[in-house]
């Protein structure tokens, strides 16, 4: 911000005047400034590593003294050791990442089919005031709806198969992210579409160029929705449905070892589904929503 001249000097009953125009300026020039500050890798560690690794370390402690304290019997609660000895069975035997790789592959895939319908039907109902009473709680009901409903109908509609899989995640996933793109867009500020129509930018020119980005943080939130939704759809639909066709995914695993009565490769599973989880939120969608956030001055820059 470039400073203003001050040119009238102190007089008699006005001896403070130039010192507190220059006080007023560097304030307003220190809330103009961009401060940015760069991480070492020792703050780092300290920030974003040791917290959630001090929080695991808590959670197999208190496992560990549960089983060792015998709060219930063994066969319903192994040691932590017993079900690292599960996944280093499957380590050996070769399929431990085929397994984590079938349903990876599946909800990402299924993931970004959901991103193509989702979008436009969130445009739609955003802007369409008829089509947003008709389907806006349509959309709502659906969103809510547990994805595991949908596993009879799809079977029966589809086969047991990988278009049933689809199909599943698809209903849990497009409602989800349609309604966070139809909330981002209702908070963009109405100045922004008035710019847009201003310079010409309208229909699917206005979309791409300002809806979108102007309500980018609200459908990054329905995107990370969307995941969530499309993972418990697919691990919904892994649980009931079995076919040799549809190979070994996690959730084919968590119910065969629950057959087997196997509550170390129960704990296993579960442990696996969390673990993919977090793995693609931390990995995918974090550094995403932070970087649009930084962009756009809501979260301090950190480089």
């Amino acid at each position: 911000m470039a400073s203003t001249d001050i040119t009238t000097k102190a007089g008699p009953g006005h001896g403070g005047t130039v010192a507190d125009f220059a006080g007023v300026e560097a304030g307003l020039d220190a809330l103009d400034a961009v401060v940015t500050q760069r991480n070492s890798t020792a703050q780092t560690l300290r920030q974003k590593v040791l917290p959630p690794l001090l929080g695991v370390l808590l959670v197999l402690a208190l496992w560990q003294a549960a089983y060792s304290l015998h709060v219930t019997s063994a066969y319903k609660l192994p040691s932590p050791l017993d079900v690292w000895r599960a996944a280093e069975d499957l380590w050996y035997q070769g399929t431990l990442f085929s397994i984590i790789w079938t349903s990876v592959w599946r909800g990402l895939s299924g993931f970004l089919v959901a991103l193509v319908i989702g979008t436009p039907i969130g445009l739609l109902v955003s802007r369409v005031r008829p089509v947003r009473a008709a389907v806006g709680p349509v959309l709502s009901g659906l969103q809510s709806l547990p994805s595991v409903a949908w596993v009879p109908a799809a079977v029966i509609w589809l086969g047991i198969n990988d278009s049933m899989m689809y199909a599943v995640i698809l209903l849990g996933a497009v409602p989800s992210i349609a309604n966070g793109l139809v909330a981002g867009i209702d908070q963009v500020p109405p100045l922004f579409l008035r710019a847009g129509r201003t310079i010409g930018a309208t229909g699917l020119a206005g979309a791409r160029h300002i809806l979108l980005p102007a309500a980018l943080p609200g459908y990054l939130a329905g995107l990370k929705q969307g995941w969530a939704f499309s993972w418990r759809s697919l691990m919904a639909a892994e649980l009931v449905a079995s076919s040799p066709d549809l190979g070994l995914g996690l959730g084919r695993f968590l119910e065969n070892q629950r057959e087997f009565s196997d509550m170390a490769g129960v704990l296993l599973g579960i442990i696996l589904i969390l673990f993919v989880g977090i793995a693609i939120e931390l990995l995918v969608f974090t550094p995403v929503e932070r970087r649009v956030l930084r962009n756009r001055g809501l979260l301090a820059a950190v480089k």
